[in-house]
């Protein structure tokens, strides 16, 4: 890429006129790992400092990892949203100690290096746009300047569905834009949360926290677990370490 301005160009056609079969995020995304050194790039909406589900990505990989983040309760989008941007050049380095759990797993996917720029939209933070490369090394130069203006333009997908609603609303006419941001949370982690606290007689944070503990000592993520205990194949017992798949206590 010639110039920064080729760059912002090149990302903005990307997202203008890429595949019509994607959505816009998606376009995004794909363009991150066509235009920067990257190997994957996804759109994560957040809440309250959670994650409410992945917006846009490039590839299935992307998508796992911010399900794994989202598992273990920590990751850089999630200190993205709360400190800025994050970058973890090297996260097999011993020194890096940020995300023990969510290192591991990455690591086990062949990542070798994360990084996370905040989304910015009426001065709040409201999602990342989450970057990986399987080789270790920095985000620099041009690829930098791109992720940077990348998470710019990444802000534009949920603008357009607000000038919808609003246009529509106008116009006396109903049809619920936001919707689409409403079916990426995690309703089945949530529904899930309510059976364990019915079963346990528990809270709803210690609920959550034993779903997500046995998502990471099964090596699945926390919608996985999710879905089997809604589906009644898992029902997770006091001590939250033996189930049985066909919905028995073990």
């Amino acid at each position: 890429m010639d110039s920064i301005a080729e760059l912002r160009a090149s990302l903005g056609r990307a997202m203008d006129n890429g595949d019509p079969s994607m959505s816009t995020a998606d376009r995004l995304c794909h363009a991150c790992v066509d235009l920067l050194d990257v190997d994957g790039a996804a759109i994560s909406l957040m809440l309250e400092g959670s994650s409410q589900g992945t917006f846009g990505s490039s590839d299935e990989l992307s998508r796992q990892l911010e399900e794994f983040e989202f598992t273990f309760g920590e990751g850089p989008c999630m200190d993205a949203v709360r400190d800025g941007p994050v970058f973890a050049a090297n996260i097999g380095d011993a020194a890096e100690t940020r995300w023990p759990a969510l290192v591991g797993s990455a690591l086990g996917l062949g990542v070798g290096a994360l990084f996370s720029l905040p989304i910015n939209l009426a001065n709040s933070y409201v999602g990342t746009l989450g970057l990986y490369r399987h080789a270790p090394g920095p985000l620099l130069g041009n690829s930098l300047v791109g992720g940077l203006m990348a998470a710019e333009l990444a802000a534009l997908p949920l603008l357009d569905m607000i000038s919808a609603e609003a246009k529509l609303a106008t116009a006396g006419q109903d049809w619920p834009a936001w919707n689409q941001l409403a079916s990426l949370a995690r309703v089945e982690v949530y529904q899930a949360t309510g059976m364990v606290m019915a079963q346990l007689g528990v809270g709803p944070a210690e609920a959550l926290a034993r779903l997500r503990a046995h998502a990471f000592a099964q090596g699945l993520t926390a919608s996985q677990v999710a879905w089997s205990i809604v589906e009644r194949e898992l029902s997770l017992e006091a001590d939250n370490e033996r189930t049985d798949p066909g919905g028995r206590h073990a």
